[in-house]
C-alpha cells in the first residue's frame, strides 16, 4: 500500500506544468539618461537604475549602442560611459537594462538621447582637414594641420583651432592666412602629444566667426601614429666592394626602436637610366652592380609592425658611388680597322671567285674559221682602187667650180 502511493506521488509531480521562475520577473529600462560634451569631441553618456527593478539574485548589465556618428555596441556594469567622437554632426545613443537570471538573459526597452548638431550656416566649415605631427631633435612633437575655407564662408571669416590629446586643451597661436585674410593653416612648434604612444587620438577643432554669417565648427579625430611625418633615415653610407654595392644607415630619430621601421632603397643607373625601389625591413643592403657604371642611391623610412603606418619621410640627401668608364678610343679604332679589313679581303674574294665562276658558266664564243678561198681577191682591190681614185677627181672638179663661181660673184 506505501509503495502504492509513493509511485502515484512521484506521477503527480511528473505531470505537474513547469513554470518558469523568470516568467513573472519584469525589466524596465534606465532613467535619467542624458547625454553630456565634457571635452572637445567627448561625450559623457550616464544614467540611472530603475527604482522598480528588483535586485534580488539578478545580474544587471546595461547595453549601450551608438547611433551617430559612427556606430557602436558594447555592454558595462557601469552607469556611465565616455565616448570620443567627432560632433559637427551630433550625436545619438540608447541604451537598455540586461538582466541575467539562471543562464537567461531578459531585456528591457531602449531608452534613447540625442545631442543636436552645432548651428551655424551651411557650407561655412572648413573642408579638406590635414594634419601632420614630427618628432624633433628635442623629444617633443610639433603639429602641423592645413584645411580650406568652406565655400560658403564669407570673406571676412576668422577660423580658429584647437587641439585636444587626453585631458590637454590647446588653441593655435601661429596661423598662416590666404589673400582675404583668412586662416588657412596652424603650426605648434611644441604640443602636449606623447611621442612614443600607440594608437591616441589627437582631436582637431576649428570653428569660425564672421559679421556676415554664423560659422559651423568642424571636428575630426587622427590617430597620431597614423599622421607623424617620419624623420629621414641617419647616417647613410654607401661603397663599393668587388661587384657589390653596400650601403648602410641608422634608424631615425623616434623613440620606437630600430625593429619598428621600413625602408625604401632608391636606386638610379646615371649610365643606362634604369631605375629601382626596393623595400628594406634592416639598416643595411647588399646589391649585385655593374662596376662599370655610376648609380644615385637615396633612402626613406615608415612605420612597421610597432604602430600604424605613417607618412613616408623625406628622401635622404642623394649619394653617388661608382664611374662611368668610357672604352678605350684607339682599341676601339683598331678594332673597327680590323674588321672593315677583314670584311674587305673577304669581300674582294668573294668578287674574284664569282668572276672566275662567271667565266666558267659563260666562256666567251670564238670567231669562226674561213675555210673558203675568195677566187677573185685582185679584183675586189683593183675595184676599191678605182673607186678612190674617182672619187678624187670628182672632188677636185666640184672644189675648182666652186672658186670659179665665187670670183665671179666677188669681181
Amino acid at each position: 500500500m506505501m509503495r502504492v502511493c509513493l509511485i502515484l506521488l512521484w506521477t503527480m509531480i511528473m505531470v505537474q506544468p513547469h513554470v518558469p521562475q523568470g516568467k513573472a520577473v519584469q525589466v524596465f529600462p534606465p532613467v535619467n539618461f542624458t547625454l553630456t560634451v565634457s571635452a572637445l569631441a567627448r561625450v559623457l553618456l550616464r544614467w540611472k537604475p530603475n527604482p522598480n527593478q528588483e535586485q534580488k539574485n539578478y545580474t544587471i548589465r546595461y547595453d549601450v549602442k551608438i547611433l551617430a556618428p559612427v556606430s557602436e555596441e558594447y555592454d558595462t556594469k557601469k552607469t556611465y560611459s565616455f565616448q570620443t567622437a567627432a560632433l559637427h554632426n551630433g550625436f545619438s545613443a540608447h541604451i537598455r537594462t540586461l538582466l541575467f537570471h539562471n543562464g537567461v538573459q531578459m531585456t528591457s526597452d531602449w531608452v534613447t538621447a540625442e545631442l543636436q548638431p552645432p548651428p551655424g550656416a551651411a557650407n561655412t566649415a572648413v573642408t579638406n582637414l590635414s594634419c601632420a605631427t614630427h618628432f624633433t631633435i628635442f623629444s617633443t612633437v610639433s603639429l602641423h594641420c592645413t584645411w580650406l575655407p568652406g565655400k560658403g564662408a564669407p570673406e571676412d571669416t576668422k577660423y580658429f583651432l584647437f587641439y585636444r590629446y587626453e585631458t590637454c586643451t590647446e588653441e593655435c597661436q601661429d596661423y598662416i592666412k590666404d589673400k582675404w585674410n583668412r586662416n588657412i593653416e596652424c603650426r605648434f612648434s611644441v604640443t602636449h602629444i606623447t611621442p612614443d604612444e600607440i594608437d591616441k587620438l589627437i582631436v582637431i577643432h576649428i570653428n569660425g566667426s564672421s559679421k556676415y554669417a554664423a560659422i559651423r565648427p568642424f571636428q575630426q579625430l587622427f590617430n597620431q601614429n597614423a599622421i607623424e611625418k617620419v624623420n629621414v633615415p641617419r647616417n647613410v653610407t654607401v661603397f663599393l666592394q668587388q661587384n657589390d654595392l653596400l650601403a648602410t644607415w641608422e634608424k631615425p630619430i623616434s623613440p620606437f626602436s630600430k625593429g619598428c621601421f621600413e625602408y625604401e632603397f632608391y636606386l638610379i643607373n646615371l649610365k643606362s637610366g634604369n631605375k629601382q625601389t626596393l623595400k628594406i625591413y634592416s639598416n643595411d643592403v647588399r646589391l649585385w652592380i655593374d662596376v662599370t657604371c655610376k648609380y644615385s642611391i637615396q633612402i626613406r623610412a615608415n612605420h612597421h609592425l610597432c604602430c600604424r603606418r605613417g607618412f613616408w619621410s623625406d628622401w635622404s640627401e642623394i649619394l653617388y658611388v661608382g664611374e662611368n668608364k668610357q672604352e678605350n678610343f684607339i682599341a676601339w679604332i683598331l678594332a673597327v680597322l680590323c674588321v672593315s679589313m677583314c670584311a674587305t679581303i673577304v669581300l674582294v674574294g668573294i668578287i674574284c671567285k664569282m668572276k672566275f665562276v662567271w667565266s666558267k658558266l659563260f666562256p666567251p664564243i670564238p670567231t669562226p674559221s674561213n675555210k673558203f678561198r675568195d677566187p677573185f681577191p685582185n679584183e675586189y682591190e683593183r675595184a676599191r682602187t678605182c673607186t678612190s681614185e674617182t672619187e678624187t677627181e670628182l672632188g677636185s672638179f666640184d672644189e675648182d667650180l666652186s672658186c670659179s663661181a665665187l670670183d665671179d660673184f666677188v669681181f
